[in-house]
């Protein structure tokens, strides 16, 4: 009976320790890096460059998966309905953590209690940009030519509710015109036709509008972002403009579904905090605007509890509000 009760208890300490032992070996298999947009756009761009540069520090692949759709939403659920293992983390955005959460009635996730932060990434400017065609070498050009007839002028954004949306909603309010809005599904069909001139302005993140702006098809007019853009020097932010509410773009950050030991959350911590001091890192990041925003998970939390209550500010006071 001894033997047997050695045996027993030898057994229960094994199985104890069998969890733990799996967390150690994290990860053993590729992760999933889900990205709730369309390929192409900034968060696809920053997300691709993050799982090229963690995939050698983690020594396993970081798969970028694209599950594009209701504005964030869809990924954004696949993420928070996932394992919490640390094999499925999202990118999460100002859009699927700040605005959406704001505008939308009903989600089918909840950006806090569904999922835990790991660290925010980066931030990069957005900039409001007008066709060619339209005669304003400046925003106070813009804003004179859009008092004088309002609802001529037309604005193109990602959809409904879209942090585009609530973004120009926002300015129109505080420059006292108004605008007609065009909403697209998706950034991409949105900045065809402001190429195009089939609509006159657009807002959109500068890494993906920027190559278009070098181009000359398109104008930029201002940048949201803290500080002028490097890109482009000459360009001035919405708070230069008197503008002073304006001053934050869009942040990418990864989560991780509610649940995951907290010994992955930090070991995907510090191999972000790894991949973005690379060279390949620093140099694509200065080449797309971006603002290095690595911290801890505690502030990526506050992060997105703060931009959920500027965009209730701003969805109240512009009466947006989607089913």
């Amino acid at each position: 009976m001894t033997s047997r009760r050695l045996w027993l208890a030898s057994l229960a300490a094994a199985s104890l320790l069998l969890p733990l032992a799996a967390r150690a070996q994290y990860p053993e298999r590729p992760i999933k890096l889900i990205v709730p947009f369309a390929p192409g756009g900034s968060t696809d761009i920053v997300a691709r460059l993050l799982a090229d540069q963690m995939a050698p520090i983690l020594g396993k692949a970081v798969v970028v998966e694209n599950r594009g759709g209701g504005g964030g939403a869809i990924g954004m659920d696949v993420v928070a309905k996932s394992r919490p293992d640390g094999y499925t983390i999202g990118m999460a955005t100002v859009s699927t953590h700040g605005s959406n959460p704001a505008i939308y009635s009903r989600l089918p996730y909840d950006p806090v209690k569904d999922f835990v932060p790991v660290v925010n990434v980066m931030s990069v400017p957005s900039v409001f940009v007008v066709h060619p065609s339209v005669p304003a070498q400046t925003m106070p050009e813009f804003i004179k030519l859009a008092k004088a007839k309002p609802g001529h002028y037309t604005f193109a954004s990602p959809g409904n509710g879209s942090l585009g949306h609530a973004n120009i909603e926002h300015f129109m309010d505080l420059a006292g015109i108004e605008l007609l809005h065009i909403p697209y599904k998706g950034a991409g069909q949105a900045a065809s036709d402001a190429l195009a001139g089939v609509v006159h302005a657009m807002t959109d993140n500068l890494p993906s509008t920027l190559p278009n702006v070098k181009a000359g098809k398109l104008r930029a007019l201002a940048v949201l972002s803290p500080q002028r853009s490097p890109a482009l020097p000459d360009v001035p932010t919405y708070a230069e403009l008197g503008f002073t509410e304006m001053r934050e773009g869009g942040w990418f950050g990864l989560v991780a579904p509610a649940g995951t030991p907290a010994e992955v959350v930090k070991t995907l911590n510090a191999a972000v905090h790894k991949a973005m001091a690379t060279p390949a890192f620093q140099a694509t990041m200065k080449e797309i605007s971006g603002v290095p925003m690595a911290g801890t998970p505690e502030q990526f939390a506050a992060q997105i509890q703060e931009a959920m209550a500027r965009y209730r500010r701003i969805a109240q006071k512009a009466n947006i509000k989607l089913d």
